[in-house]
């Protein structure tokens, strides 16, 4: 891990992550807020062969859960994978909820396979708002989500963020050209990683 992490620059992508979180928290939380994300997210561990069926990606995603939570870094807790939420009868899912022990605070991380558009902001800055009124306690920090994308337009990403007043960060998340071409759409992933987990009995109930 050690290795990975010097390979990688992590000194250099810790707290990199383009955000509005000092427009929309508080100055001291901000910065707390800030030393969470991180820019480029490097998963190396997911690549796989470009021919890689897919039973094996399904086991390579829940092999590397562990691995994902040393990427992001200290104080991540796994919550839970499509977390669902009933809105007036109308039904939303967030991809990955994690909680930051360290801080008392929720994070909701959302994965896009392709390049940032303005309307991922807004998606995400949704599901903050969802799990800040419906899951936050007194006890909690406000509620912080980060955006995991393939590319991003860094003058795109600002004007953005600028737009919504959830607190949210976008990173770009750091593999070669062979491994992002071998990566599954966005639905591939998350139907193979829910069917693992219902697999397993872990499913939600």
């Amino acid at each position: 891990m050690l290795a990975h992490q010097i390979r990688t620059h992590l000194h250099l992508r810790e707290g990199a992550a383009p955000s509005n979180f000092p427009n929309s928290l508080d100055h001291a939380d901000s910065e707390l807020a800030q030393q969470i994300t991180t820019d480029p997210f490097t998963p190396e561990f997911l690549a796989i062969d470009g021919d890689a069926v897919e039973r094996q990606l399904e086991d390579r995603l829940v092999d590397r859960i562990i691995d994902t939570l040393r990427e992001l870094g200290p104080g991540f807790a796994f919550v839970g994978r499509q977390v669902h939420f009933d809105v007036d009868g109308d039904d939303f899912f967030v991809d990955l909820l994690f909680f930051h022990v360290d801080q008392l605070r929720y994070v909701v991380i959302e994965l896009k396979t392709t390049k940032f558009e303005p309307r991922d902001a807004s998606q995400l800055g949704f599901y903050v708002a969802l799990v800040e009124d419906r899951l936050r306690g007194p006890h909690h920090q406000p509620t912080v989500g980060m955006l995991l994308v393939a590319d991003k337009n860094e003058s795109v990403v600002r004007y953005a963020l600028a737009g919504t007043t959830q607190p949210i960060a976008v990173s770009r998340y750091d593999l070669s050209p062979a491994d992002q071409a071998a990566l599954p759409s966005e639905d591939a992933l998350t139907r193979a990683f829910a069917r693992e987990l219902d697999d397993k009995g872990l499913g939600p109930k």
